[in-house]
This record gives structure tokens, C-alpha cells and sequence, in this order.
């Protein structure tokens, strides 16, 4: 049902806002209109593709057409009216304004410069140093009212902290730069997959006796970029090199740590498309698809937080520390292990989150400052990240742009001491930042903000898609390795930069070779916790298998005539379960035979081997597998992880009558092989998670049953 809201705002002006349900069957549909729309006119997309409960929830908005428009150029600050809705807000906007700065009238706007000043302000009042933002303030003071949607969204840039911070410019900026865009967006699609709501909110205003209702919201569309040449990718080993470079600063105590980046370039026909790519293969907090004019768009997926505002709690989430994803689960636990054990890692966090706690306590209520998450795992398409998340409460008298500008910009994307990293970035980066390691978000009128760092993000103009990306330095730094990290992380975007690009999925089902199809394979199980999942395996790989319980008569062998006899692990000895008596019946027939664990021990135990009892247990416990020959081996490396769960074994001197041992763990015997008489076994589990990376359990299958399958065709030496 249809509901209107109405209220006025602190600088005088009415407004009414119209919430008009979306049919939650067309939520996707509405959205898809808006992101295509976007890419022909001004607007933006915003949306979260991630649940991390108490820092992120899944949402989406939309908007195009929006009825004014903010940019800043260095220290001029320009409102223009993009439709007669705007015109009739601009002379409010021009007043409030036009009293911050020097004005001059420029078409359907005003644009004011606001000069620097040599007054000496404490650093609790850095954020209140004239500069654009001041002249922002003043709009944002007009329209503050309660509603939480109305606000100004856009894209703050790099080169805005300059107006804070002296930093010596080396770098030539091009004439197209802007350092600020945002609109003000008075209609909107606002969806909430948490509450499961989606809503079309729109917004008139009236002021000074003037109204927009029922004037068209349609605004100029902006020009379609056009293909041109790429300009030329980075040259391999420069940024190593600049690591170096940032080493020496470290020895010298110049630098604690820093981010330089570097800048890689694909084509890009469609920014609507490539987002709608860019979504599904990356999903992340802050999935961004912005239309800046001027034949600009600005596609991303950040996974970081910069500052965001509620009421008078402030909240970051500095990221640093960065491994690549596993190709499965497994693999992805074992790479979280070894990022959690990184000292290095550990370091670069660390320094981020101080660094972060001494913005907050500028502005902030003493003692309010508190980390409420340490070294938590954040998980994306390609990289496995640890990130903190750090809170504070606003001291009386600041607000959310204070938070903002207290921060800027994180030490994630710029280092310490912030001031002389962003001096080593400008002496060291070949290309200005333009929008990269700013921030995307919104501005509320109702005090509130929600930002994210400008990171994963392609700039887009001329059918260019420009992708910076760069690495945290610390003394222990490895250039090589930082080096390759900066197009770790770039590559999600530039893949996602073509509509041919593969997505790289993670924890999938790997594809199996068949190498059982046609043979018939029985399974003997001696009371194990494990014999379903070794059946598996089996069944993956095409074989029909057919489990019994151990104590089967023998004639059921002539039934079923297997291709394979395998015997399962099992608790106890060997000969608990007269392990002896089935091999006799086995080896009669000529059956081939693999065993596992406890058929290992059957199979040695059999030929007149001796078994032994480890020293303790080592049930469940990982162990590296050295492997020294084999057919079960082919296509493995010559170590691997696997899953140990009996303490009962053999040791080398043990393994007579025609076997040979082909993997060894110390001393003792991980498998052993009789080709000619086609017998194998292996004393770990190939069906455990812990044999899983790699798909190692599922190689060593394969393999047994392609022997088994050359065995049919072959008589017995």
C-alpha cells in the first residue's frame, strides 16, 4: 500500500516522500531497469553481496536521474541542477553555498572556491579547516531532516585529503579530474533482503512557495564511452622495485608501513554489463556501479569499509593481510591457517587498527574507542582476508563528516605515518589515484554515512576500464611476492571485464575421470566409521560397488563375480575379522585387491609380516607422505597430506612375498604394491578430508581402478 511521509527539513525546505511497494517478484527486474538505465544517464547502484552479522547485511538501492549534481575540482566546489526539479532547489542550495566561499553563477548552478586559510587550527578541529567540505556541510545543514534514504551519493577522491594534509604534488593531474561527485537522488528503489522489503520512495520538495510535484525527473543522458587504444600495462618488476625503494624507508624509520599501487588497463564496451559480472563472480560489501557524467562511470566491488555513521557511533573495518582462495574448502582452511600464523600479516593489522583508533580519538568520546573484532576472516572470490572492526562513540559537537574527514584516508590505502606515506605514494606512482583509495557511499541528511574505500574498482572512460591496485609494505616485505599480490587482486576485475571471462569457483564438485565405469567392485567392511565415504569414491569414479559386512561366505565371491576386492580400515587386528581366510579365498580366485588401513596390515600380516603399535596414537592427525615409486602414484607429487587413523603398522623390514613399500612416513609403511599379482594397499585414508586437498584420496582411486581395468585385459604373471 501506497505511503506518504512528510516533514520539513532544517533549512525550511517541504519535504514528501511516497513509498510505493515493489512486487518482490519484480525486485529483480526493477533493479536490472535502473542498473541498464545507469549506464545510459547519472546515477548509481549500490548494494551489499555479503552476511557478515554485525558488520554487514545483504541490501540494494538504486537511482538515476538524479535532480542535482556536486563536483568538486580541487578547491571549487560546483551545484548544478540537472532537471527543472533541481532548478527549483537551486536558489536554496546557491545561498547556503555561495555564504562559504567566493561564488560565481555558471550554468543552471553556482560554483563557490573556497580558499585556504594560514589560521592555525588544533588537530581536534582539523575537519573544520575550510576546504570543500565546508561548503558541503552547508547543504548537507539544509536538507538535514529524519528520513534515512535522503541523502547525497556519489564518490569521494584521493586527492581531497590534499586539502588536509601537505603533501607535495609531483604527479601531473589531467584536466578531465574530478576529486568529488555526488547527487542528490529523489527517487529510488531501496530493497532489504534482511527484512525481505523492497519499496520505490520518491521524494518532491517545495521551498520558498516553489514545488517540484509533478515536474519529469528524466535527466540528459551522458555521453557513451567509446573503444581506444589501452594504454600499456605495467612493467614486470617495477613495483618490486618500489618496494625496495619503501624497504630502505623502513630501515631508516621514515616509513612504519605503506600502500603504493600500480595501474593495469582492459577494455570495457559495457559498464552496466561488467558490473552485473562483476557482482555475481565477486559479490562484496560494497558493490558500487556509479555514472559520474562526463562519460565516467565508476564500477567496484570493495570489500572494505571506510567510515560509517549511526547516530553517534562510528564504525571501521581496516582489512590487511591477504592470501589467496584454495581451490576448495580444505585447501581454503589450510591458507586461513597460514595467514592467521603470518607475523607479517599479524603486523600489517596491527598497525592499520592503531593507526584507526588514533583518527577515532580525535573526535570521539575518551574511552569509547574499542576494538570488537580482531583478525576475523573475511572471505572473497580469490583472496581470504583478516580484518578488525573498531567502533567509537561521537564526542557533542562533532558529526558524521567529522568522522569522515578524521580518517582520511585509511592507513589501508596509504600507510604510517599517514602523511609521509602519502608522500612516498606521490613520489612513486606514475598516475594520479583519481578515485582509488577514496571512498562510495552516501552522505545521510538524517547525520548519518555509510562509506566504503574505493578498492576492486575499475575507473571507466573511453571504453578504458583503468584498475589500480597495490600491496601493504612493512621492512619484512617481499617484493616478488607483493609484486604478484597487487595482480592477485586486480584479477577479479579485469576477468570480470569480459563477458567470455571464467569465473574461478571454489568448493565445487571436482570433475571425476570415469576410470570405474564398467567394473564391479566389492567392498568388505570390517565395522568402520568411514567404509560409506571410501564407497563413494568408487561410485565417483563410475564403479558399481557392493558393500559386505565381513564373514560373508566365500561363494558369494563367485556371485559376484568383482572386479576388485577392497578391504576396508577397521578397529583392532587383522585378524578380529579372519582376514586371513578371505585373502586366502581372494588371492584363489585371482581377484585383484587393494586394502586400507587395517587391509594394509591384513595384506603384510598374511605374507608373514610383523605388525607394530606406534608410540601414541595418531587418530585423525595429518602426515606428510613421502612417496618412492608406485603405479597408485602416478600424477602425485612426490610428498603429500594424508589422514592417519590406526596405530597399528608395518615397518619396511616387514613387507615380504612379492610386495615392495612405495610410500613411506618415517618408518613406517604408507603402502605397498605387487603389480604382478595385482595387489595394492595403503595405510592412510585416501577418503578423508585431510587426503582431500589436491584430490589426492580421489587420484590414488582413479588410478587403482585404471589398473584394475588394464588387469581384466592382462593374465596373472
Amino acid at each position: 500500500m501506497e505511503t506518504t511521509t512528510e516533514y520539513v527539513t532544517a533549512g525550511g525546505v517541504h519535504v514528501t516522500r511516497t513509498d510505493t511497494p515493489v512486487d518482490p517478484g519484480r525486485n529483480s527486474d526493477a533493479l536490472d531497469a535502473l542498473v541498464e538505465a545507469v549506464g545510459q544517464r547519472r546515477g548509481g547502484v549500490l548494494s551489499s553481496g555479503m552476511e557478515y552479522p554485525g558488520r554487514y547485511s545483504r541490501w540494494h538501492m538504486a537511482y538515476v536521474d538524479p535532480c542535482l549534481e556536486i563536483v568538486a575540482r580541487g578547491r571549487r566546489l560546483a551545484v548544478r541542477a540537472l532537471n527543472d526539479r533541481g532548478r527549483v532547489l537551486l536558489p536554496a542550495v546557491s545561498a547556503a553555498v555561495a555564504a562559504t566561499g567566493e561564488p560565481v553563477e555558471i550554468p543552471d548552478g553556482v560554483e563557490v572556491f573556497v580558499p585556504s586559510t594560514d589560521e592555525v587550527f588544533a588537530e581536534e578541529e582539523r575537519s573544520r579547516r575550510p576546504t570543500v567540505f565546508t561548503a558541503l556541510r552547508a547543504v548537507t545543514d539544509l536538507f538535514r531532516g529524519p528520513d534515512p534514504h535522503l541523502g547525497l551519493y556519489g564518490a569521494f577522491g584521493y586527492d581531497l585529503a590534499f586539502q588536509f594534509e601537505p603533501i607535495r604534488l609531483n604527479i601531473d593531474r589531467p584536466a578531465d579530474q574530478r576529486d568529488l561527485v555526488l547527487h542528490l537522488a529523489d527517487e529510488m528503489i531501496v530493497v532489504d533482503r534482511k527484512r525481505e522489503t523492497s519499496a520505490r520512495m520518491s521524494y518532491d520538495f517545495e521551498i520558498g512557495g516553489t514545488g517540484t510535484r509533478g515536474l519529469p525527473r528524466r535527466t540528459e543522458p551522458t555521453p557513451v564511452p567509446r573503444a581506444s587504444e589501452l594504454p600499456p600495462q605495467p612493467t614486470p618488476g617495477a613495483y618490486a622495485e618500489v618496494v625496495r625503494e619503501a624497504k630502505e624507508k623502513f630501515v631508516r624509520g621514515d616509513l612504519f608501513e605503506v600502500v603504493p599501487g600500480h595501474v593495469m588497463y582492459g577494455p570495457c564496451d559495457s559498464p552496466a554489463a561488467f558490473f552485473e559480472r562483476l557482482r555475481v563472480t565477486n559479490p562484496a560489501p560494497y558493490e558500487f556501479f556509479f555514472n559520474l557524467g562526463e562519460g565516467e562511470h565508476l564500477v567496484g566491488a570493495s570489500p572494505e569499509m571506510f567510515v560509517r555513521v549511526t547516530g553517534d557511533r562510528v564504525e571501521t573495518c581496516p582489512i590487511s593481510g591477504t592470501i589467496r582462495r584454495g581451490g576448495d574448502p580444505l585447501e581454503d582452511a589450510d591458507n586461513i591457517r597460514e595467514l592467521l600464523n603470518s607475523a607479517k600479516d599479524e603486523s600489517e593489522l596491527t598497525m592499520c587498527t592503531d593507526v584507526d583508533r588514533n583518527d577515532k580519538s580525535r573526535v570521539c568520546v575518551p574511552g569509547s574507542v574499542k576494538v570488537i573484532g580482531r583478525r576475523q576472516i573475511e572471505m572473497y572470490s580469490r583472496l581470504i582476508h583478516t580484518v578488525d572492526h573498531i567502533e567509537g562513540r561521537l564526542r557533542p559537537g562533532y558529526d558524521a563528516l567529522d568522522a569522515f574527514l578524521t580518517h582520511m584516508w585509511a592507513v589501508t590505502v596509504t600507510g604510517a605515518p599517514k602523511t609521509w606515506a602519502m608522500q612516498f605514494i606521490e613520489d612513486h606512482e606514475e598516475t594520479p589515484r583519481r578515485w582509488y583509495g577514496g571512498a562510495v557511499g552516501c552522505i545521510g541528511f538524517d547525520g548519518s554515512m555509510n562509506t566504503g574505500l574505493t578498492l576492486r574498482t575499475a575507473q571507466i572512460r573511453d571504453g578504458i576500464a583503468a584498475v589500480r591496485a597495490g600491496a601493504t609494505l612493512l621492512y619484512d616485505s617481499d617484493p616478488d611476492a607483493e609484486e604478484r599480490e597487487t595482480y592477485l587482486k586486480a584479477r577479479a576485475l579485469l576477468e570480470a571485464l569480459s563477458p567470455s571471462g571464467q569465473e574461478e569457483t571454489t568448493g565445487g564438485a571436482p570433475a571425476r575421470e570415469g576410470a570405474g565405469e564398467g567394473l564391479t567392485v566389492l567392498l568388505v567392511d570390517h565395522q568402520d566409521s568411514f567404509v560409506n565415504t571410501l564407497a563413494d569414491y568408487f561410485r565417483q569414479q563410475g564403479a558399481d560397488v557392493t558393500t559386505l559386512r565381513f564373514g560373508f561366505p566365500d561363494k558369494m565371491l563367485d556371485e559376484i563375480r568383482p572386479d576388485l576386492v577392497v578391504l576396508s580400515p577397521g578397529p583392532g587386528r587383522p585378524a578380529d575379522f579372519d582376514t586371513a581366510g578371505l585373502l586366502d579365498a581372494v588371492y584363489a580366485r585371482e581377484i585383484p585387491v587393494f586394502g586400507v588401513c587395517l587391509g594394509l596390515q591384513a595384506m603384510v600380516e598374511h605374507e608373514g609380516g610383523e605388525l607394530a603399535l606406534l608410540p601414541e596414537p595418531a587418530h585423525g592427525k595429518p602426515g606428510r607422505v613421502a612417496v618412492g615409486g608406485g603405479d597408485l602414484f602416478a600424477g602425485l607429487p612426490g610428498e603429500f597430506t594424508a589422514a592417519r587413523y590406526h596405530s597399528l603398522h608395518a615397518k619396511a623390514g616387514q613387507v615380504r612375498g612379492g610386495f615392495a613399500a612405495t610410500a613411506m612416513l618415517g618408518d613406517v609403511v604408507m603402502a605397498i604394491e605387487d603389480p604382478a599379482r595385482r595387489r595394492w594397499a595403503v595405510q592412510f585414508h585416501p577418503e578423508s578430508i585431510l587426503t582431500a586437498t589436491g584430490e589426492t584420496g580421489h587420484r590414488i582411486i582413479a588410478n587403482l581402478l585404471r589398473l584394475c581395468r588394464e588387469a581384466r585385459r592382462a593374465p596373472v604373471a
